[in-house]
């Protein structure tokens, strides 16, 4: 009696328990990192669909264990985006079931990852598309589901690819169902990089954003028509410009900041000339007429170089033609920055390369200034002017880098190389005879920012034939570095897209087995996973019997 009590109230409760679960529907995540749970800024973006998503998971069919992990970590990030709005539809497709799949991925721009097997001392090759392709209202975009990272192991590449997955599929419903709103525009006429040169990231800008040039060249006929012209742009670029601006263009340059368009400036502040005599080059300071520029609204570039113990290597040729070799070798002049500060710019991103960089000083006033980037600890300041006998620097550097810096030579310190300023900045012509007059002259802005780069080239892709490679990716060493992560999240800032870059800081830890402890444990953990099961039943029915007999004999 007191039995069937029991079984009737435990019925009673799970059916209470059903109905109100029905109601009342609530799903719990008990990670420590939290990584099921979706950021504000993507709840407020996925809340904006209200017409069905559809999305294929090309991860399926007899994956590595690496990239297994993946698509469990995508299917489970997937499933919290279709809980929160059912208007996301997912599933999963192996492409190798058919050709044409796989053909018609290749030519949609998804091309398969060539990852290398160790097994049991032998080495195969297998084939994976790390890929998601999302269609809404006949419109297809494909997700990356993998980070493009060389000189990583696998493990490190899934693990930075999970940290990225919230973002990938974010920013790809973002880009399906809002569209284009603002404007940004390319300076030209002050000798700035060639648009072969910036090609690659303003080719993945256009997704997001209206694209133009924008030159100077009428502000002495027409300024005032110049000045209403820029003011239609919510963003300026300023790419290694390498001749003076006059102070017609700087005084049209400073008012469209005090109207509040955001600027990011990419300044070289050296030259460098090559001595076709010596082969070797001669680096001098360059003027382009913006120190006080810079000054007045709270910063100066200095016209001198950066080395830096944390760089990237150059690869120089050895030996005569045929019998040339490739090496590597320590060049202290291209610093690599990691992220100085726990800003959203720069978290988790990879580390950027510059070339030639110089100090940026931040001078004091009301505007508030971020450092973003900046040198390592054991970095030194090379002043104007400097020869750079390349011979002579890499045999200085070698010896550097095997017998350990000088600490007196490298005491310089973390030295800032981009700098974000924002607030309401003072006009550069306050107090000062203007260049012309304009109805509207403007003392101070509106609440605006700024980026500043001591380095023109950060921008800069290179070639593989006419072809413009990625940028942040070094042919000559194969590796790739974060210049275009840290300026698309510079982009996205200046132009308050502040959400998309909030959802990159999110910090996601995913555990990974030690390949050499398992290879020496390897037999010991499968006799345990063999007979731990079967000597756990054993016991349970050996108990369950002594137990039986007892009650019933």
């Amino acid at each position: 009696m007191k039995i069937r009590k029991q079984l009737t109230y435990g019925i009673l409760g799970i059916i209470i328990i059903n109905i109100v679960g029905s109601y009342f529907y609530k799903r719990f995540d008990l990670t420590e990192d939290q990584r099921y749970t979706l950021s504000n800024p993507a709840r407020e973006i996925i809340a904006n669909i209200n017409v069905p998503i559809f999305i294929d998971v090309f991860l399926e069919g007899d994956l590595p264990s690496e990239f297994r992990r993946l698509q469990t970590e995508t299917k489970q990030i997937l499933e919290e985006f279709e809980a929160y709005n059912p208007n996301l539809k997912f599933k999963f497709v192996n492409p190798s079931e058919e050709k044409g799949d796989i053909e018609s991925l290749i030519k949609f721009g998804a091309k398969p990852a060539q990852i290398e097997i160790k097994q049991n001392g032998k080495t195969s090759v297998q084939q994976v598309f790390p890929w998601a392709i999302a269609s809404f209202n006949d419109n297809y975009i494909k997700i990356p589901l993998l980070k493009n990272q060389l000189g990583v192991n696998t493990e490190e590449r899934i693990n930075n690819s999970v940290q990225n997955l919230e973002y990938a599929f974010v920013d790809a419903f973002n880009r399906l169902i809002e569209p284009k709103k603002r404007k940004i525009a390319v300076l030209k006429g002050n000798g700035e990089l060639e648009d072969k040169y910036i090609a690659d990231f303003f080719a993945t800008l256009r997704d997001y954003y209206y694209i133009a040039p924008f030159t100077l060249d009428s502000v002495a006929k027409n300024p005032k028509t110049t000045l209403s012209q820029i003011k239609q742009f919510d963003l300026l670029v300023i790419a290694n410009p390498t001749e003076q601006f006059t102070e017609e263009e700087k005084y049209i340059l400073d008012q469209y900041s005090m109207s509040g368009g955001a600027s990011l400036w990419l300044i070289d502040a050296i030259k460098l000339v090559n001595d076709s005599v010596s082969g070797n080059n001669f680096a001098f300071g360059k003027d382009l007429n913006l120190t006080d520029f810079f000054f007045k609204y709270g910063i100066r570039i200095n016209p001198n170089l950066i080395k830096d113990l944390y760089s990237a290597p150059i690869l120089l040729a050895t030996g005569n033609e045929r019998d040339s070799q490739y090496n590597k070798y320590p060049w202290l002049y291209s610093p690599l920055s990691n992220n100085s500060s726990s800003h959203p710019i720069v978290t988790n991103i990879d580390a950027v390369k510059f070339d030639y960089a110089s100090s940026i000083d931040t001078l004091p006033n009301s505007v508030k200034k971020t450092i973003l980037l900046s040198s390592s600890q054991v970095s030194k300041i090379v002043g104007m002017p400097k020869e750079i006998d390349i011979t002579k620097e890499i045999n200085k550097n070698l010896t550097i880098v095997n017998d350990g810096p000088s600490p007196k030579e490298f005491s310089a310190g973390e030295i800032p190389l981009a700098v974000l300023l924002e607030g309401s900045f003072n006009s550069a012509y306050s107090n000062r005879i203007k260049p012309f007059k304009i109805p509207n002259n403007l003392e101070s802005s509106k609440e605006t920012k700024m980026v500043v780069i001591s380095d023109g080239s950060i921008i800069k892709n290179q070639f593989q034939g006419n072809r413009p490679l990625e940028l942040g990716f070094d042919k000559w060493t194969n590796t790739f570095y974060g210049n275009k992560e840290f300026l698309l999240n510079t982009v996205n800032y200046l132009l308050d897209d502040n959400g998309l870059i909030n959802i990159r800081s999110k910090d996601i830890s995913v555990p990974f087995l030690d390949p050499v402890k398992v290879a020496e444990n390897r037999f010991f953990w499968q006799w345990v996973n063999l007979l731990l099961p079967l000597s756990l039943i054993s016991l349970f029915g050996l108990i369950f019997n002594y137990l039986r007999k007892k009650k019933y004999t």
